[in-house]
This record gives structure tokens, sequence and C-alpha cells, in this order.
């Protein structure tokens, strides 16, 4: 029962983490919009990419090393180096098995996946969805990055 109830709490800072990164990425890119500079151009959209993936996916190591910081702290692991190699196996839900927990600490491995899955999973959702809205304005002006002609 400690487990899962150290396993809710930490998979509740996760997604505050990410959450903090989602939302940094969204009003970057909505003040990038008013100010004109989120027009769905080529290199608007290689920029906002380029500005929007590091964002999301730096969030992630975050999330792992605070995983393994629990499980330093639960007794599992004597150094981080091992513990944020256990994590991060666990959190890209790879699941090697050459490291294991021992019970009743076990449990948290399962939870990590879940979030990791959860996380990468918000991540593309939101540059799936960044990329949509630049994608629209460049329908909707099919001329976008194109050079003026002379007149």
């Amino acid at each position: 029962m400690q487990a899962l109830l150290v396993g809710i709490d930490v998979f509740i800072i996760s997604v505050l983490v990410q959450s903090i990164a989602v939302a940094s990425g969204v009003a970057i890119f909505a003040a990038m919009i008013r100010r004109g500079r989120a027009r769905g151009t080529f290199w608007n959209i290689t920029f906002v990419l380029h500005l929007m993936v590091p964002l999301l996916l730096a969030a992630h190591p975050v999330q792992i090393a605070i995983w393994a910081l629990v499980f330093m702290w639960c007794g599992q692991f004597a150094d981080f180096g091992t513990a944020f190699y256990h994590s991060a196996v666990n959190y890209t839900t790879l699941g090697y098995g050459d490291l294991v927990m021992v019970q009743p600490w076990r449990l948290l491995g399962p939870l990590e996946a879940m979030v990791g899955m959860l996380m990468a999973g918000l991540s593309a959702a939101i540059l799936f969805a960044v990329l949509h809205r630049l994608v629209e304005h460049r329908l909707a002006d099919p001329k976008q990055g194109e050079k003026p002609t002379g007149t």
C-alpha cells in the first residue's frame, strides 16, 4: 500500500512537470501568434517546432530524475546513476529487467511506465495540435512563404 501511495504522489508530480512544459509551450506559441510569427510559412513552422520539441522533451528527463530520487529514497538504489538508468528503462517502457526493485516497491515500475506513456502521448498531442494550427494557416493562404512579385 505504501508503494501505491508513493507512486500516486510521484505520478501527480510528473503530471505537474509535464503540464508546466506544455503550458509554457502553449504560452510561447500564443505569443508568437499575437506577434504574427506563427504564420504557416515553411520557416515559421520549422522555427515553432524547433522551440516546442526541446521544451516538451526537456520535461521527460526531469521526470525520470524525480522517479530516480524516489527510488533512492525508498532504498532501492545506492547511487543516482543506477537509479536514473532504472527509471529511464521504466519511463520509456523499455523494460530490460536487468535491475529489479524488491517488494513492496516493484509496483513503482509499472506506475512509472504508465506516466511515461501518458506524458509522451501528451507531448505528441501538443506537437500535433501546434503543427495542425500552423498547417491550417498555411492552407488558408497558400501563397504564404512565397516571395512577393514585383508589379
